[in-house]
């Protein structure tokens, strides 16, 4: 039974809170007050006070805004679960804490950091350490620097950086390890970027995401001849891109040979609480101090980062910021501490085991794909799996292209990688947005270049990865290559298409992820610029729109919102059965209708303008010459009329008609008299394409029919099937009695006429009886 009821009380106001922010079904009213509420605006804080209920309210509709509802349908506060309800507790129990006594408030923080500092040490398996909680997961490096500097220079805590300018300080940290991280801990530390000294990876031998030990040595040994003291080595147990471990054995050996402190990060980390450990990460145990991310490794929300240390001068450690008198800075371990609890070390190594298990699972799939490559560091025990689309030649194809690559070597290899850094970017997005659960992402690396990264450390826990999950994840991957080795194969054979169809121009765009990039090249005599590239982003818009409306299973665009091309169709992915020949004549056939029609409409403007003012200069003189007709006293108004009543003047009603077929104008005296508008000549036929070709039921546009597949070559899109149809759709060869001119042969309607009246005739004589058949035949005879 509970026994202070302030924590029965928070508990309950915290599960309801908790629930209240969770529900996603809300009422229609709701839903109508929040259309018109100004939500985004900041408003007067309201003279009465609310309630609980309606604050939380407030938070839910921040939380599941409109923007939410309508990008993504899934949040990681779904996926929170009991032990995040216990981390958020703890949020809530250490502001309860906080107003306790002094001395209550010692004890129970002295209990809280002792127990959890226990914990973790046994956990990872670093003995004798003490823990340093923080937010910000760059904190704990930062700290651990200060204490570094401290015990290097005796008078810092009172020269200050005076100090600093006898011996310059030198953090070396790997160039693979995160981006801004040395910027940042020279800001902090006020120390110029001049001590930040980034050591590349190895080129030669082993892993190309490793620190590179013999060329450290070197540095360090140039360093200490040059005046400069080596302070601090940042390794990785586990790169932020790649997930590889820096040897940190032989890192551990140099350290203790220059005096210098080996600090450890990485998500490699985690695997420490595991039974079975690679021997690299476990050499991470005998490191000075490494940092854990506890929160992404155990899906803990709101809990903090630990940096976990070994030193023996706990006054260093006040000065540096690692501990603190101040009972309320050691309740930032609460959190984790109920956490902890309520997991349990079972419950720990569970989720640890069951992430590792995940990337296994992916590991040996990808094994069995073709095209597929992996960089992996251990592929027993591998937490972070990365892998990239990458079609292997074959052994005629790497000695053409070994030959063709050492003539331009430069040009062809930097266009390949570009193209398939494209192609890796449109792979890594699709199948995050096929399976979101998966957690992959896109990581661009300095070798590999652009790779898909799955680290289910970092986001299992929080999105729930289950087998089923890489198990849906290999299966797109699978639906996704034949698009890939198609779409890359067919890239040359488009262009070929592209660069000799006359009215089309070629855009190369290594960063499209498609078959390739087309535009409609419009040629006109117009001199001003400006009109001319607004008839040509007319003419491609419009050729845009003609495409789409196809019956196709591509996909036409305009690109990329930022950094494509103007004015042109941008092509996306395509399959094996593509028909490039007919796709491409599809394109310029309507690109050349849509000019037609575009100048044709502009021709009858301007014959419509040229044909009025000619009808206006006719009818001005038609009307000259009917006043001198009809005399200047028919246009008195009073004598005019007597004039036409006694006299009337006949006059035929003289008009104008403009004829669009003949652009000409006409006269309307026959239209008065036969009482009827002439039709005039037949207008020409609207330019259409003539490509359509003929498909079977069922068969989409731009693809190659199943009973002519087998007949097509590799560089033609004709097969010798659609040969044999043309062969089947002529007409059979006459006889020699057949073949005879014009005169000698009656034409098709007499000869439907004879044979029609030897019809009628044959059956009124077979018919009638004798008297009716001497009728017929006289009839016959008259006829």
């Amino acid at each position: 039974k509970m026994v202070d009821p302030t924590l029965a009380e928070m508990g309950k106001n915290l599960n309801e809170a908790m629930k209240m922010l969770e529900d996603n079904q809300r009422k229609a009213e709701e839903e109508n007050e929040k259309k018109y509420a100004r939500k985004d605006i900041p408003g007067p804080l309201q003279g009465s006070g609310q309630d609980m209920v309606s604050i939380l309210q407030l938070v839910q509709n921040l939380m599941h805004g409109e923007e939410e509802e309508e990008t993504s349908q899934s949040y990681r506060l779904q996926n929170v679960g009991e032990q995040g309800h216990m981390a958020l507790l703890g949020h809530s129990l250490a502001a309860y804490i906080s107003v306790l006594d002094r001395e209550r408030l010692r004890k129970l923080t002295t209990r809280i950091l002792s127990d959890t500092t226990l914990w973790l040490c046994r956990l990872f398996r670093y003995e004798n350490g003490s823990a340093y909680y923080h937010e910000d997961d760059r904190e704990g490096l930062l700290k651990i620097c200060r204490l570094v500097i401290h015990t290097r220079y005796d008078d810092y805590t009172i020269e200050g950086f005076n100090v600093l300018c006898s011996k310059q300080p030198v953090i070396y940290i790997s160039s693979a390890a995160r981006t801004g991280l040395g910027q940042a801990l020279c800001n902090q530390l006020g120390l110029p970027l001049s001590c930040m000294c980034r050591v590349p990876c190895n080129t030669m031998f082993g892993s190309q995401h490793q620190m590179d030990v013999a060329l450290l040595d070197r540095v360090i040994k140039d360093d200490v001849e040059s005046g400069k003291l080596p302070l601090l080595l940042v390794a990785n147990a586990g790169t932020p891109g790649a997930g590889h471990t820096d040897k940190l054995g032989r890192l551990k050996e140099l350290c203790e040979q220059y005096n210098m402190w080996l600090h450890v990060e990485g998500v490699n980390l985690a695997t420490l609480a595991l039974g079975y450990v690679s021997s690299s990460v476990l050499a991470a145990t005998k490191c000075d101090s490494m940092t854990l991310t506890l929160g992404s490794w155990l899906g803990l929300p709101a809990v903090p980062a630990v940096t976990l240390y070994r030193h023996e001068d706990p006054s260093l450690s006040l000065a540096a910021g690692l501990t603190s008198n101040q009972p309320v800075e050691k309740l930032r371990a609460l959190p984790l501490w109920l956490s902890l609890q309520y997991l349990g070390h079972d419950g720990i190594v569970e989720r640890i085991k069951h992430a590792s298990q995940l990337s296994q699972r992916l590991l040996e799939n990808l094994k069995n794909l073709d095209f597929i490559k992996t960089s992996v560091e251990d592929e027993l025990s591998s937490p972070v799996v990365v892998f990239k689309f990458f079609q292997e030649y074959s052994n005629r194809d790497q000695t053409s292209h070994a030959a063709q690559a050492s003539t331009i070597q430069h040009p062809i290899m930097s266009n390949e990688r570009h193209i398939y850094d494209t192609f890796n970017q449109w792979l890594g997005e699709q199948l995050a947005q096929l399976v979101p659960a998966s957690g992959v992402d896109v990581v661009e690396l300095e070798d590999e270049g652009t790779c898909v990264r799955f680290s289910p450390l970092m986001t299992s826990a929080v999105l729930g990865t289950e087998i089923q999950d890489i198990d849906q994840l290999v299966d797109c991957l699978k639906m996704k290559i034949p698009v890939l080795t198609s779409t890359l194969q067919l890239r040359e054979e488009f262009e070929q298409e592209v660069r000799r169809t006359v009215g089309l121009l070629y855009i190369e765009d290594l960063g499209w992820p498609g078959l390739g990039v087309v535009r409609y090249n419009y040629h006109s005599d117009e001199k001003n610029d400006d009109k001319q590239e607004k008839e040509l982003e007319k003419i491609n818009t419009e050729l845009l729109k003609k495409l789409n409306e196809l019956e196709s299973d591509l996909t036409f665009s305009l690109g990329p919102e930022f950094g494509g091309q103007k004015n042109c169709v941008y092509i996306g992915m395509v399959t094996e059965d593509l028909d490039v020949s007919e796709l491409v004549e599809t394109i310029a056939a309507t690109g050349r209708e849509i000019e037609e029609n575009s100048r044709l409409l502009e021709n009858m403007t301007e014959v419509v303008r040229k044909g009025i003012q000619e009808a206006q200069l006719q009818l001005q003189k038609a009307n000259e010459e009917r006043l001198l007709e009809e005399g200047l006293l028919r246009q008195i108004p009073v004598v005019g009329s007597v004039l036409n009543w006694f006299s009337p003047f006949q006059a035929s009603p003289k008009g104008r008609t403009f004829n669009l077929t003949a652009g000409s104008l006409e006269s309307t005296e026959s239209m008065y008299v036969s009482k009827a508008q002439g039709t005039g000549t037949t207008p020409p036929p609207t330019p259409t394409s003539s490509l359509a070709k003929q498909r079977l039921p069922g068969q989409k546009a731009f693809k190659r029919s199943l009973r002519s597949s087998d007949g097509f070559s590799e560089t033609s899109s004709i097969s010798h099937c659609d040969d044999l149809e043309k062969m089947d759709q002529r007409p059979p060869a006459l006889s020699p009695s057949q073949e005879q001119g014009p005169l000698e042969t009656e034409k098709p309607e007499e000869q439907k006429e004879v044979a029609q009246a030897q019809t009628n005739t044959e059956d009124t004589h077979s018919d009638k009886s004798p008297p009716d058949r001497a009728k017929g035949e006289e009839q016959a005879s008259e006829r």
